[in-house]
């Protein structure tokens, strides 16, 4: 096998087929996959969809989760229903150990159940493991292909009710010690609304979005989107939007080293390298004090947003919003 492989040809052969329900499900169960957070779930399909294409997974592999998901995360599966099957896996299987008895019936089980605490998952790039994990070699895969290429064909997006073009700022991640400080966000809103003629939103004033339509589309009709470490960075790429993404708990490539409209900012935290979950008040303050390496002084701030809003406005936003 080679990266030939993965030519748009072939990884386009799984986008027009029937739903996988209605077909032969595969020999192939997947536990947990691909986690249950949203952005981990967008880059873990991508990886699938690779995986089918070079041939190390069956075609309709069937995804064993857990259930209560948030209902956009559920969307997401339900958006990827041409290639895989999704179905439950209950909580008294949860922990990484035997093979549950609902997985016998296949002859591979590929498990993923708590994979947040392997050791291999941490300090490299998240697709990276997905792909070790599915049988395929990350090298074998070039960059361009490991970008979330997936997921824009299936969601038909829901425009928001704002004229497109707007600069989008995402502050909050699922956990308090990845989201933006609210000095960091006031300052920003700041800046981007005296030094650009567009729109300013913040989903931290937004009505929370509650589809995956919407979400989508919101990211979609962006001209420049500035995020924290959480989801939005990854359906950035998605749908080709630039992107400020800022990371103070993981180094920016083992999330978003494949996004070329991804400016990447590294905020080094003194925490554990790669802490996945804040184990109290400590870390999540080590954490936001990452934000501010020369304490009260956040001029760094004004002078990324300068360097970023000339870099996309001399790029990206000529050829469309």
């Amino acid at each position: 096998m080679d990266a030939q492989c993965f030519d748009q040809g072939q990884l386009g052969s799984i986008h027009s087929r029937p739903a996988a329900s209605a077909r032969n499900r595969a020999a192939i169960g997947i536990l947990n996959g691909f986690g249950r957070s949203l952005g981990d779930s967008v880059i873990g399909l991508q990886a699938l969809t690779l995986a089918i294409a070079g041939g190390t997974v069956e075609r309709d592999p069937t995804l064993l989760r857990l259930p209560g998901l948030p209902p956009i995360t559920r969307e997401l599966y339900d958006a990827a229903c041409d290639f895989a099957v999704v179905e439950t896996l209950p909580w008294t299987d949860e922990k990484p150990g035997p093979p549950p008895d609902t997985a016998a019936r296949f002859s591979k089980v590929i498990d993923l159940r708590d994979f947040a605490f392997d050791p291999a998952f941490r300090g490299v790039a998240m697709v990276d493991f997905f792909l070790r994990r599915l049988g395929l070699d990350p090298k074998l895969v070039p960059p361009p292909q490991k970008r979330n290429n997936w997921l824009g064909p299936r969601v038909r997006t829901r425009p928001p009710a704002f004229e497109a073009g707007y600069v989008l700022v995402c502050p909050t991640a699922s956990m308090s010690m990845r989201s933006m400080p609210m000095a960091i966000h006031d300052a920003a809103l700041k800046w981007l609304r005296a030094n650009t003629n567009r729109k300013v939103l913040t989903q931290a004033m937004l009505p929370r979005e509650t589809t995956l339509a919407g979400l989508c589309g919101l990211v979609a009709n962006a001209s420049l989107i500035i995020s924290t470490d959480t989801a939005m960075v990854h359906l950035a790429d998605a749908y080709s939007r630039p992107c400020l993404a800022f990371f103070n708990t993981h180094r920016p490539e083992w999330r978003a080293r494949d996004y070329p409209l991804c400016r990447r900012i590294h905020l080094p935290a003194k925490l554990p390298t790669a802490l996945e979950f804040s184990r109290g008040d400590g870390d999540d303050a080590a954490a936001r004090a990452a934000w501010f390496p020369h304490g009260d002084d956040i001029a760094w701030l004004d002078n990324l947003l300068d360097e970023t809003v000339r870099h996309f406005v001399s790029s990206a936003f000529r050829s469309g919003l």
